[in-house]
């Protein structure tokens, strides 16, 4: 939130309940760029290069998108498969506010006791009930906003778990009672789904983001009710790669019809995909969504990368 005026200083909740009295001491647009908040929501973090990529690349970006919160997927931030406490301390370290997850979060043992113990790590809250840790959180933003983050699991194509849209009913239910802006990771294969539940809950959320497939679409908007959406917001990792994975291994997995192990490629110039929600906390929706896409050279070894 770029404000350096009178309103700078004071907590959202206070402007929003004194807003003629403001308006007519500061101004008018002083009193909207008061309710500005910018949320970054980077894709999904693929192994060593995405890591690598999002510690050089997060902390100018976060300026350059005078951004507020910054939410990361880290779905696959262990070599490619999950995430670890060392892997998670990274994303965290690189600036990121909340980590959400996807299909694989349970891939590494450890972080069953790391998602009950760390309340920025979040899985789909549509796991059953008894899984361990949480689905959904509540985040205070660099200008003191309180953002509701929530993370839902398709079923799609996916793993049968409970309805993402109704359980995604109880948690916003909870949310919306402690703050104004929830902001949605859909983690989901079929862009159908993604697409539905952004309609189901237009009006209801600043924004419904698809993560999962790791190749960002060109289909950002705001639907009709003010929500912003994006069927895929992409991946940070390797480029030059099949969705983070090495080429030859895929490649000769379609070949063969066989098995194979995914390795994250051992030298890669990596990609960082995100995009960036300019919300309205009056409303507890979008004004924009803006795709980002950066790059980054590097020839760091990602071989043996189990972290």
């Amino acid at each position: 939130m770029s404000v350096t005026g009178c309103c700078s200083c004071l907590p959202n909740s206070f402007v929003l309940r004194f807003a003629p009295q403001i308006a007519e001491f500061c101004g008018v647009d002083e009193l909207a760029r008061s309710l500005y908040l910018n949320v970054l929501f980077i894709g999904d973090v693929v192994g060593r290069p995405g890591r690598t990529a999002l510690r050089h690349l997060l902390p100018s970006l976060k300026d350059e998108t005078d951004a507020d919160l910054a939410i990361v997927n880290g779905e696959n931030a262990a070599a490619g498969y999950g995430i670890t406490e060392g892997t998670l301390a990274e994303l965290l370290e690189a600036g990121a506010d909340c980590v959400t997850t996807g299909n694989h979060v349970w891939a590494q043992k450890e972080a069953y006791k790391l998602a009950d113990r760390e309340p920025r790590l979040l899985r789909p809250a549509n796991y059953p009930s008894g899984a361990p840790g949480r689905g959904a959180g509540i985040y205070e933003a660099r200008n003191g906003v309180r953002v509701g983050v929530l993370n839902l699991l398709g079923r799609v194509f996916m793993a049968a778990l409970d309805c993402p849209f109704r359980r995604g009913d109880e948690e916003l239910e909870a949310l919306r009672a402690e703050c104004d802006v929830v902001i949605v990771d859909f983690h989901a294969e079929a862009t159908s789904e993604k697409r539905a539940y952004g309609e189901y809950v237009d009006g209801r959320v600043a924004a419904v983001i698809g993560t999962h497939t790791h190749v960002q679409t060109a289909d950002e908007q705001v639907l009709a009710g003010g929500t912003a959406f994006i069927t895929d917001c992409g991946m940070t990792g390797p480029s030059d790669s099949i969705i983070g994975v090495d080429k030859k291994v895929i490649v000769q997995r379609f070949l063969t019809g066989l098995p194979a192990k995914f390795e994250v490629p051992k030298r890669a110039d990596s990609v960082l995909d995100a995009v960036v929600v300019d919300c309205d906390e009056a409303t507890g929706t979008a004004r924009n969504i803006t795709r980002i896409c950066r790059s980054h050279p590097s020839g760091e070894e990602a071989s043996g990368d189990q972290r």
